[in-house]
C-alpha cells in the first residue's frame, strides 16, 4: 500500500476526532481549541452544509417552477426534496450555533485572545470576518493556559 493510501484513513480519523471533542464540548468556553480541531471542525461543517444545499439546489431545480415572462413572477411549489433539506439544514444550524460559538471562542483562548473578542468581531460588517479568520490561524501560545480550568476536566 502506497505512503498516501495509509494517510487517508489517518486524516479521516482527524476529523471525527475532532467532530467528536466539539460535541464533547458542546457548551465548554473555557480551555482552548488547537488549530487542527479548529479547521477540522470546520471542514466539516462546511460539507454538511453544501451537501445540504446541493440536496435543496436539486429539489428546487427539479420543482414545478414557472416564470412568467412578461412580469417575471415566479409560481409554483418545491418539491419534497427541496422541503427535506431545507428543514434539516435548518435544524443543523440550529443545533451547531452554540458548539460553532464554542469552538471559535476556545480557538481564541488559545491565540491567547479573550473569547468576547469574538462578539466585538461580529458586529463589524465584512472586514470583522476576514480578522476572525486571520486570528483563528494565528499559532498556539502558550500564555493561553490563563484560560484553561483544569478543575473541570
Amino acid at each position: 500500500m502506497s505512503a498516501a493510501g495509509r494517510a487517508r484513513p489517518a486524516r479521516l480519523g482527524r476529523l471525527a476526532d475532532a467532530v467528536k471533542r466539539v460535541f464533547r464540548k458542546y457548551v465548554r468556553f473555557d480551555g482552548r481549541a488547537s488549530r487542527s480541531e479548529f479547521w477540522w471542525w470546520s471542514l466539516a461543517q462546511t460539507i454538511v452544509i453544501g451537501v445540504l444545499y446541493v440536496l435543496i439546489g436539486i429539489g428546487g431545480a427539479t420543482s414545478d417552477f414557472r416564470t412568467d415572462p412578461v412580469t417575471g413572477t415566479t409560481s409554483g411549489t418545491p418539491n419534497a426534496l427541496y422541503w427535506i433539506a431545507a428543514v434539516l439544514l435548518g435544524l443543523y444550524s440550529l443545533a451547531t450555533i452554540i458548539p460553532n460559538l464554542a469552538v471559535t471562542w476556545r480557538r481564541l483562548n488559545d491565540a491567547n485572545l479573550a473569547g468576547p473578542f469574538f462578539f466585538f468581531l461580529s458586529v463589524i460588517p465584512f472586514f470583522g470576518g476576514i480578522i476572525l479568520i486571520v486570528l483563528t490561524i494565528l499559532p498556539s501560545k502558550p500564555e493561553g493556559q490563563r484560560f484553561d480550568r483544569p478543575e473541570r476536566g
